[in-house]
């Protein structure tokens, strides 16, 4: 790959105005097309900017947090760029998880108000309920039932508001929004980036590799709460003047399939970004669209590793490569990728120009060719820290370097091949799992005396979780008795898929699980 590195980001810089500044001439071009309708880019900015004097007005100053729980909708990066403007800085976070990662993560962050989508505010409330820290205000878009006095709409919001005239005079190193990422133990970790971050993910890899267009459609199965979902769905396309679809409803390949068909009248998206766990679940699909059904010219997938048969079939199938690549929420998007001129499947590609990457072994030191070792970034876009862990943030960010977790191999083309964790965590359609977290809810079971989790390869050659379960002794439980519970304690996608029963697990001399004699069984087949 070629490259000329972008110009930087001037010592002050405001990301939300840079975004508005690009698009000064778009006006009124669609940037967000939703369930409900389209958001031009003057609306969009009219409306970010009136959200941002109604914070400042409610007494909320600079650099302090706005906690973002919303389904990906119009709304979304009206609230997402309205606080950035203000020189706020909006805390984005899943909408999968339960009102005790809510509660937790409104103390974390001491969010001196939330906006929330009016489906996800009972289970807010309930996390309101369970917290110490006083929010201020919640701000509901698109509200279900009446509001409690505490709470306002979010229309009525913005039209009590005029505005701001000018942004936040925050600096490129100034923080500008946190992601929670998870970890193999503990709670997650308020991962903080700064204004500047996100714009070099537009220009190194939105820009530089992928090479987005103005006359672009662009559709995210990965949601905006996601570091892949908010470039791929919001900084991307609005660096370069794109159209968004953004969908509420989880991505089934049904609701993938009418977006991608122009079902309702939208426009067929041109760009596709998804994970490789939906795009087995797609080609599996009696109704997996025709070639000629759709519009796409360009499709990408990161999240967990690309089994190189599925990236085959969908070549075959529509005529256009699934680009690999693998980023992270403390590098904020995609380091190292495939590239739509160049794909060579089972790799995920060659360093995006801007990143260096570096295999190290387990005394640091570089590793030859051909062998794994944990892999190393370094580039502009890395977090700034860990708020308030300062124990993982020198773990992970390291002189400019940046620990990613993963094991790889160098290829002698210089391509790299995911290897595995140097954890024990499992990327799970996309999404991490800690082992740790499931076994110790498996274990809250009356019938369960010890659980151990791994992951399992499945027939795509996707990673999906499995538990190994010892019961007590005279007591009796059964699969989906245990994966019930499972999802009733925790996010739903964090259940164990599979479930086996044994009479005693793998362990050291000291009592510790032996995790790795699982997974040797399990890869040889028992």
């Amino acid at each position: 790959m070629s490259h000329t590195p972008p110009p930087a980001p001037g010592e002050r810089f405001n990301f939300a105005q840079h975004l508005f500044q690009a698009n000064a001439e778009r006006g009124a071009r669609a940037a967000f097309i939703d369930d409900l309708g389209t958001l031009s880019y003057a609306a969009l900015e009219e409306r970010a900017r009136r959200l941002a004097t109604g914070l400042r007005a409610q007494g909320i100053r600079r650099e302090e947090r706005v906690l973002l729980l919303m389904q990906d909708c119009n709304d979304w990066p009206v609230s997402f760029l309205g606080a950035i403007y203000a020189g706020l800085v909006p805390v984005a976070v899943n909408t999968l998880l339960t009102a005790d990662d809510y509660a937790y993560m409104l103390e974390h962050s001491r969010a001196q108000a939330v906006l929330v989508s009016g489906t996800l505010l009972p289970i807010l409330t309930a996390a309101m309920v369970k917290s110490d820290h006083e929010v201020g205000k919640v701000i509901v878009a698109r509200p279900q039932a009446p509001l409690h006095p505490s709470e306002v709409e979010l229309e009525a919001y913005l039209d009590a508001h005029t505005p701001m005239a000018r942004p936040a005079g925050t600096g490129a190193d100034d923080p500008a929004f946190w992601l929670y990422s998870s970890g193999s133990t503990g709670r997650p970790k308020g991962t903080v980036h700064s204004h500047a971050n996100p714009y070099w993910t537009c220009e190194l890899y939105g820009k530089g590799v992928l090479k987005l267009r103005e006359d672009d459609v662009c559709f995210s199965a990965a949601k905006l709460f996601f570091a892949y979902g908010l470039g791929n769905g919001l900084t991307f396309p609005m660096s370069v003047g794109a159209t968004t679809l953004l969908m509420a409803e989880r991505p089934t390949p049904e609701a993938v399939f009418k977006r991608w068909t122009g079902a309702g009248g939208a426009p067929k998206p041109t760009v596709f970004y998804g994970a490789p766990t939906g795009f087995a679940g797609m080609l599996a699909h009696p109704a997996l669209p025709a070639r000629d059904a759709v519009a796409m010219r360009l499709t990408s997938s990161a999240g967990e590793a690309l089994p190189a048969e599925i990236g085959e079939r969908f070549k075959r199938h529509f005529g256009v490569d699934i680009v690999d690549g693998i980023g992270s929420t403390e590098m904020l998007h995609i380091f190292l990728s495939n590239t739509p001129e160049k794909v060579r499947y089972g790799t995920t590609g060659w360093p995006v120009p801007g990143y260096e990457i570096e295999l190290r072994g387990e005394d640091g030191g570089p590793v030859p060719d051909g062998e794994p070792g944990d892999l190393y970034i370094h580039g502009p876009s890395a977090a700034m820290m860990y708020w308030g862990n300062r124990a993982k943030t020198r773990d992970t960010f390291q002189g400019g370097w940046t620990k990613s977790g993963d094991k790889y191999v160098k290829n002698s083309d210089g391509s790299y091949t995911y290897s595995g964790r140097s954890d024990d965590m499992l990327k799970v359609s996309g999404i991490y799992v800690s082992p740790f977290e499931v076994e110790a809810t498996l274990v809250q079971h009356p019938a369960v005396l010890e659980a151990a989790v791994i992951g399992k390869i499945d027939a795509d050659g996707l990673t999906k979780t499995k538990a190994y379960v010892v019961l007590k002794n005279g007591v009796s439980a059964d699969e989906a008795e245990l994966k019930a519970f499972v999802k009733d304690r925790l996010a739903p996608y964090k259940y164990p898929r599979y479930i086996e029963f044994v009479t005693d697990l793998p362990k050291t001399a000291t009592g510790k699980i032996q995790r790795f004699k699982l997974r040797e069984l399990e890869n040889n087949g028992r």
